[in-house]
């Protein structure tokens, strides 16, 4: 195996990966709160979590990949009542479009998924834990954490304790300035009608941040290789697990923290509280795939903030469909005797090990295809491992058997008869029928190229 550096949040420096058993990885994600669609933004995280594991099984690495489902907090709950749906039903159709919308970015399915409701029993548990060690307490709405009593306190966001009036948080978030006791158990009101648990502390419902401390203690242990999640996780959802965790179990609760960076629009972060979010359905509606999606994606490093404009995007989609048109290709390029597998698989593996610089990776991705003295059987089969890590589906690209009907063809060739003899309106008249018929068609200087839209 080789070197692999990961670039660890709680240390705020590259640091070279070592697992805690050799040639295995326990991998926990903060998975998605499904309570409406999940928007590009958040699938940003997801394929960097995506890209981290299959850099991982690129590197020999088998991977335990857990990914929680939260589906009980206070989002789930409000959304739930206003569709006036039970919480169960209401919160499985969104989980049900969750898992669509990442089968359509190729990304790979986590081979644990729990639901925060299905661990209740664990997060009960790990509460009487805290209380019999004195890190929690009981206040008139539910049961606490406090953070004075867990010494190394934030040192995940680098907070500095302060010495404000001590108070306490109801909410699941808040004021990321200003950290204060969190709820672990949140005891029953009227307002959660029919949704609570019981518990020996009391009937109620469990706080955001110790769904996943229980869930990841459950599924990987109390202590475990790689934690990620969004850069907005940090504070105070991580801090507060690294808090809950550590208090309980005695033990460091992970090695390493990896955080995606935001996706913003040009005018600043993207959000449903702002309403100014976009879907994968949205995207498809003006003519984008969720492939053209993730090759967006792929150009920028993990860690650094990511600007979306259509007009990136477009700029993505070009250079994505040029790469399929190439792959197309490979088939007719003549055999040579010149094999640059290893030349060009040294550089790749370089830039996805040294923190995940897929974007560096991606280059040497296009320099190989492009190069025409390469091999093309042995470069189709690189290309292909290469894929293994990007995700664009170069095989399923190859493989593709473009089958263009009769009416079609002729219409293509009766364009191209307007072409040459410069009919360019009657040309534009039988491109829109091409595209009618289901077929996109681009001029090169080898003659027209036709995929299917």
């Amino acid at each position: 195996m080789d070197k692999i550096y990961l670039f660890n949040s709680l240390t705020r420096k590259k640091e070279l990966f070592k697992p805690i058993k050799m040639g295995q990885v326990g991998m926990y994600t903060c998975g998605p709160t499904v309570y409406w669609y999940q928007h590009i933004g958040n699938f940003r995280t997801i394929l960097f979590n995506d890209l981290l594991k299959r850099t991982l099984l690129y590197n020999n690495f088998k991977v335990k990949h857990v990914m929680n489902i939260t589906n009980i907090d206070d989002k789930t709950i409000k959304g739930s009542q206003k569709e006036g749906k039970q919480l169960k039903e209401f919160t499985h159709r969104y989980e049900e479009i969750f898992l669509k919308d990442i089968l359509s970015l190729n990304i790979i399915k986590p081979g644990i998924i729990l639901r925060a409701t299905e661990s209740i029993p664990e997060m009960i548990s790990l509460i009487q834990q805290l209380i019999k060690k004195g890190y929690a307490y009981e206040a008139e709405d539910g049961i606490y954490y406090s953070i004075d009593k867990f010494r190394s306190y934030g040192k995940l966001a680098g907070l500095k304790k302060t010495k404000k009036k001590k108070a306490r948080i109801k909410a699941d978030e808040y004021d990321k300035t200003n950290p204060q006791d969190f709820a672990l158990w949140k005891f029953y009101t009227t307002d959660d009608k029919e949704v609570f648990w019981d518990a020996p502390f009391g009937k109620g419902r469990p706080g955001w941040h110790i769904e996943c401390s229980a869930m990841s203690l459950l599924s990987l242990g109390p202590h475990f290789d790689i934690h990620t999640g969004g850069i907005d996780l940090i504070f105070p959802h991580h801090t507060n697990e690294i808090a809950q965790s550590e208090a309980a179990t005695g033990e460091k609760f992970v090695n390493y923290w990896l955080h995606g960076g935001f996706l913003n629009l040009k005018d600043g972060k993207m959000s449903k509280s702002l309403g100014n979010i976009y879907t994968l359905s949205d995207l498809e509606n003006q003519g984008y795939s969720s492939t053209h999606y993730r090759y967006f994606c792929l150009q920028t490093h993990y860690r650094k903030p990511l600007t979306f404009t259509f007009e990136n995007l477009d700029a993505s989609k070009q250079a994505y469909e040029r790469i399929k048109r190439k792959v197309l290709e490979i088939k007719k390029l003549p055999i040579t005797a010149e094999d640059k597998t290893k030349e060009y698989g040294s550089s790749f593996s370089k830039a996805i090990n040294d923190d995940l610089n897929i974007p560096s990776a991606l280059q040497v991705f296009i320099k190989a295809l492009d190069d025409l003295t390469f091999d093309s059987r042995k470069k189709l089969s690189l290309l292909e491992k290469f894929d293994s890590v990007l995700g664009l589906g170069i095989k399923e690209m190859h493989e593709e058997e473009l089958s263009i009907p009769e009416e079609v063809q002729k219409l293509i060739s009766a364009r191209e008869r307007m072409r040459k003899e410069k009919l360019w309106a009657e040309s534009d008249i039988i491109r829109q029928r091409i595209k009618d018929a289901g077929f996109a068609i681009q001029d090169t200087p080898e003659g027209p190229k036709v995929e299917k839209i």
